[in-house]
């Protein structure tokens, strides 16, 4: 059973590799990988967990891409968690799956190991070792396995590709959005060989950048966020559709929520998104407490997934378009767009989220989209390989951004104000940031300045009682500061806290003239038929699940609001 393949620079195959020193069990696993994965993949097993050792140091320094490392927990000498914790530090895109036979998961040894080696982050998830042929369970495991590993990995062969200047902040911008669309591309420096050569096909000059080539040979010129969207089929205009049952303002976890009850429910729903879909949740690279992903869900695939889901239904989505005015026409509402267009409903449901507050001191604002991000995408990952980054902030957000840039970064420093992370962050996260060697807790700090020629390369620290900030080198630096809600626009009888925050429910009383009669219900705003879900509401949990509950929830309550509009007509008509 023991495998030795010839390991060369010119392989082409990524590998899949099982160590198990139960022979029986390894040749049921062999047959099942084979039978489905040998034509694009190497697969290799082993029963000796020194010789996989010794094979994985050859195919590191032969640089052939490993996909997939499955290991059985209980070997001579070690344990798989401990090869697989190891894995995870030379070789972090790799998967990592601990091989358990059926039953197992509960016997006490086993499901500590597996509780403990989830909590730190040295394997991805458990396996179940297949027991016929085929196994469907099995296959299913490991092609989601596969799948989320291919896309940490460069396109092959890319037919879309993007030119840019890799100092500017628009090409970022570009980088982000396509992520989020979940359009697979490459991207080329301008002053790149292959970059060169792109723009000289194309007949553009370095004066016209950011350039998207498309899959059908089409060529996008320095193009705004909607060309781009509508070049790849996403709808920017209302066309002939402008009257809905409700419009859900954002396309966050609370607006697809809605977006998903409320067609589901009949309601002729219409989602408006001046970005992409997603919004903060959006940009997590893996949100692990999140009711039925017990392996964890990357933000981005949940919010795809919801938008698929609400689209089936028969959801309406405008992407790239921002509502700039809401206005009261008897017992309709009617919204305007940025691109002059209008669109009515009988309810709105305001869902716009929060963005990441700005830190206001010297040198940031220079580095925007050039070193300084606020959140963190897939597409700043690859420019943090082999850099010293900082993340700075405490909450969740901060916490999986670490952990996922310390896949790719050589150093990961976190700055917090607080003396801990233990207010703010949840304790999976911490234990698995205490346990990942790359990762650095600064507490009681604070950024005072950022310095750099055309690119982020240091930033001045302050720690809580020191004379002097201490300057350090870093090449990116990723905010996860606090919240702000985009409520500026609302028309002023739309209450709201100090903080901008909009009010509902009993909230809203206080702000109520004495002469009002409105009671508004649990997430209605002081404007009847005006609904607020998800993190732009005073007094939301600011969390996926409560955001996505409440998106549910307002649809409840739009139907007694319709209600109560259809008998106030007919008691008028009659």
């Amino acid at each position: 059973m023991e495998e030795k393949p010839q390991v060369t620079s010119e392989s082409v195959k990524p590998l899949l590799l099982v160590v198990d020193d139960d022979l029986k069990e390894l040749k049921r696993i062999k047959e099942e990988l084979h039978s489905r994965y040998a034509r694009h993949y190497d697969i290799v097993c082993q029963s000796s967990p020194e010789e996989a050792k010794r094979l994985l140091r050859e195919i590191l320094v032969a640089d052939q891409q490993i996909a997939l490392v499955l290991i059985d927990q209980w070997l001579p000498g070690t344990t798989g968690v401990e090869f697989l914790a190891e894995m995870k530090r030379v070789s972090p895109n790799t998967k990592r799956g601990l091989l358990v036979e059926w039953g197992a998961w509960g016997q006490n040894a086993t499901a500590e190991a597996i509780v403990e080696a989830m909590t730190f982050g040295y394997i991805d998830y458990y396996v179940l070792k297949p027991w016929r042929s085929p196994d469907e369970l099995f296959h299913r495991t490991i092609t989601v396995f596969l799948h989320e590993w291919s896309r940490t990995q460069p396109v092959a062969r890319p037919q879309i590709a993007l030119v840019g200047d890799k100092w500017t902040k628009r090409p970022q911008e570009v980088r982000e959005l396509l992520g989020r669309f979940r359009i697979d591309y490459a991207f080329y420096a301008a002053d790149s060989r292959e970059g060169e050569d792109i723009l000289s096909s194309a007949g553009v000059s370095t004066d016209q950048l950011p350039v998207v080539i498309m899959l059908n040979g089409g060529v996008l010129v320095d193009p705004s966020n909607a060309q781009i969207a509508e070049a790849f089929g996403v709808r920017t205009h209302l066309k002939a559709d402008t009257d809905f049952d409700v419009i859900v303002i954002g396309a966050g976890p609370a607006g697809l929520g809605a977006a998903v009850y409320g067609s589901s429910e009949g309601l002729r729903t219409l989602v408006v998104e001046r970005e992409a879909i997603g919004g903060q949740a959006g940009s997590s690279a893996l949100i692990r407490n999140y009711l039925g992903f017990s392996k964890g869900v990357n933000g981005s695939e949940l919010a795809q997934q919801a938008f698929q889901q609400a689209w089936v239904f028969g959801t309406t989505f405008l992407m790239t378009r921002a509502v700039t005015g809401i206005r009261q026409n008897g017992a309709h509402f009617a919204i305007s767009l940025s691109n002059g267009e209008e669109a009515v409903s009988h309810a709105v449901v305001l869902a716009m989220g929060v963005s990441y507050r700005r830190l206001d001191v010297p040198g940031i604002d220079d580095f925007i989209g050039a070193g300084v991000f606020y959140g963190a995408s897939c597409a700043e990952e690859q420019a943090t390989q082999g850099r010293h980054v900082l993340v700075v902030g405490g909450g969740n957000s901060a916490g999986q951004a670490a952990i996922h840039l310390a896949a790719h970064a050589e150093r990961v420093t976190i700055v917090v104000r607080s003396d801990s992370l233990a207010s703010s962050m949840s304790d999976y996260l911490i234990k698995e940031i205490e346990n990942t060697p790359k990762i650095l807790v600064r507490s009681g700090t604070k950024v005072v300045a950022a310095e750099g020629e055309g690119w982020l390369q240091r930033v001045a620290l302050s720690k809580r009682g020191a004379v002097e900030p201490e300057l350090v080198d870093a090449e990116a630096i990723f905010f996860f500061i606090g919240a702000q809600p985009h409520t500026g626009w609302l028309p002023s009888d739309i209450a709201r806290d100090r903080w901008g925050f909009v009010l509902t429910g009993a909230d809203v009383l206080e702000s109520l003239p004495p002469e009002s009669s409105h009671e508004p219900l649990l997430l209605e705003t002081s404007v009847p038929g005006i609904f607020a879900a998800g993190d732009v509401r005073h007094g939301s949990l600011k969390r996926v699940a409560s955001a996505v509950g409440e998106g549910s929830t307002v649809i409840r309550l739009i139907h007694e609001h319709l209600a109560k509009l259809a008998s106030e007509s007919s008691t008028s008509a009659s």
